[in-house]
């Protein structure tokens, strides 16, 4: 049996998160095209040509089982705003017959990231829908017991979204990674387990209500 992490539309009253193809690639370029100060600690690529080599490289990781890519569209506009992905996909060995393994083909533990978003969709419902979809699909479909999310420890407003959306500070982690402008980058890790969930999804709803 294969996994049941496939590609899928998830699709809210704000966005649609479908399916990264290569025919996104100009419409991902477009995205990308306006005021980019917010990406100092973000990759996001610029030029059509950088945006069809970003997705080749996320097809080829979906091909080996890595990652799960999308395309995120403005429900409002039906235009593409940018791009998120299910990462690190992990499966774990457990003993037969122990009550936590969901089933070989059901992940254990998932990572939302690679999460970028054009300027003018920034600040609006389409991060806070996209979130609650996909923790919802990893939580409720993945059956996943943990979603973890990490930014860039300098990265202050990406650390304040991501505990918006009820995940929890576990830590920072020095030098982790290639920093996106050239250093050694501290990453912040949170996590949300599936204990969690409940309460975070409620809070999620909350923020999607009209005030």
């Amino acid at each position: 049996m294969g996994s049941i992490v496939q590609p899928v539309v998830l699709e809210g009253t704000f966005v649609r998160l479908e399916p990264l193809t290569a025919a996104h690639a100009a419409a991902l370029a477009a995205a990308a095209s306006g005021a980019r100060d917010t990406y100092g600690f973000t990759w996001v690529p610029e030029g059509e040509a950088e945006a069809a080599a970003f997705i080749a490289t996320r097809l080829g990781e979906q091909a080996a089982g890595r990652v799960l890519p999308f395309a995120t569209v403005d429900r409002r506009t039906g235009r593409v705003a940018g791009s998120t992905r299910f990462m690190n996909i992990e499966y774990w060995d457990w003993p037969a017959g122990n009550a936590n393994q969901r089933g070989r083909d059901h992940p254990d533990t998932v990572e939302i990231g690679g999460t970028w978003l054009a300027a003018e969709a920034q600040r609006t419902p389409i991060n806070t829908e996209a979130k609650l979809l996909m923790l919802g699909h990893a939580f409720e479909v993945f059956g996943v017991h943990a979603v973890t999310l990490k930014t860039d420890a300098r990265n202050w407003r990406s650390r304040n979204a991501i505990e918006r959306i009820g995940a929890r500070f576990d830590g920072v982690v020095r030098a982790y990674q290639p920093g996106r402008d050239g250093t050694v980058r501290d990453t912040a890790w949170f996590s949300l387990l599936e204990s969690e969930w409940p309460a975070a999804k409620l809070g999620l709803a909350a923020k999607l209500r009209p005030a």
